[in-house]
């Protein structure tokens, strides 16, 4: 099977929103008149960014959604999406499931494939993703204020103790390694929600290197810093409902380093004004997505962990790097 038959079978689709889709040298996309193109890039390597034993249709969808949560963070809706792709080979049995589970995810959120490129080498995936959003109604990290509330939607902390569990460090019972599990491969991206906090949040970003590194962004560009109540950190990850801290599997210290640093959970931390609650809290009913409220923001730079009575939490937490030594 040839590089243009793989297109052709696999990823070429009639163009709908686009007007001019898969099969020339350029595509062409057009927003709706008065809007502003959101556009964002993601990578995914293997080995580095997922498993060589991950079913192909897990790892479509999650291509896919990596990116779409970025879109979800900058509050725009999307659009369409190029892929570059390499391949060792051209294995029919992988590319199905690949790109079933890529346009599954796609579909749901009306959002086509307009292009990309295909190559032989080591597999790797690049998605570029292309939304729409009012101008001025972005969310962008530059905007959080002393005194705001700081929020995080969904739960954190899971795809880490998963990936704890493969790398043989850790063992958990089947269960919570089940729901690990899904969290890692199939993450689901919060548009929804990043659309119905136009105009409440005053800035969002999306965790993809962990809470502790991804809210740093925020600080950076806002010159801010907060505060996070640990007490209520440490239950935002799922699989509290599965372990008991203290068993000898699971532990308070361990649950705090998988939500704070974990990473890959691509949910969203946010930042309103605490007159903005009751609207914060109607854009989570209106997505059905959970947020909970973990800290505020504050003036003097840096972030601050404290525990359930206000003490300081002297522990360090790091996100991950590609490029730290």
């Amino acid at each position: 099977m040839g590089e243009f038959e793989l297109i052709d079978r696999y990823f070429k689709r009639p163009a709908r929103r686009a007007a001019l889709g898969v099969g020339d040298d350029c595509a062409l996309l057009a927003p709706a008149p008065g809007m502003q193109l959101a556009v964002s890039s993601d990578m995914l390597i293997e080995g580095r960014h997922f498993l060589s034993t991950v079913d192909p249709f897990k790892l479509g969808h999650k291509a896919l959604a990596v990116n779409l949560s970025d879109l979800a963070a900058c509050g725009a809706k999307p659009l369409a999406f190029t892929l570059a792709l390499a391949l060792p080979q051209a294995d029919e049995a992988w590319l199905d499931g690949f790109s079933r589970g890529l346009f599954a995810l796609a579909d749901a959120h009306d959002c086509e494939l307009i292009g990309g490129d295909t190559t032989r080498g080591p597999l790797a995936i690049c998605i570029t993703v292309f939304g729409e959003v009012p101008p001025g109604q972005a969310l962008l990290r530059s905007g959080a204020r002393a005194g705001d509330d700081l929020y995080v939607s969904g739960t954190l902390g899971d795809a880490r103790l998963a990936l704890e569990v493969f790398r043989g460090t850790r063992s958990l019972p089947q269960p919570a390694f089940h729901a690990a599990r899904i969290r890692m491969e199939t993450p689901t991206p919060r548009v929804a929600l990043g659309l119905a906090l136009r105009g409440v949040a005053t800035a969002a970003a999306d965790i993809s290197d962990g809470l502790v590194g991804d809210l740093g962004h925020i600080l950076k560009a806002s010159r801010v810093g907060a505060c996070i109540d640990t007490s209520i950190a440490i239950n935002l990850i799922a699989n509290r409902g599965h372990l008991t801290l203290g068993n000898g599997q699971f532990d308070a210290e361990t649950a705090l380093e998988c939500v704070l640093a974990g990473g890959d959970d691509y949910e969203l931390v946010f930042t309103a004004p605490p007159s903005a609650r009751s609207r914060v809290k109607a854009a989570a009913l209106q997505s059905e997505t959970s947020v909970t409220r973990i800290g505020v923001i504050e003036a003097a730079s840096g972030l601050r962990l404290v525990d359930a009575t206000g003490q300081p939490v002297h522990r360090r937490f790091a996100s991950f790097d590609h490029f730290a030594s």
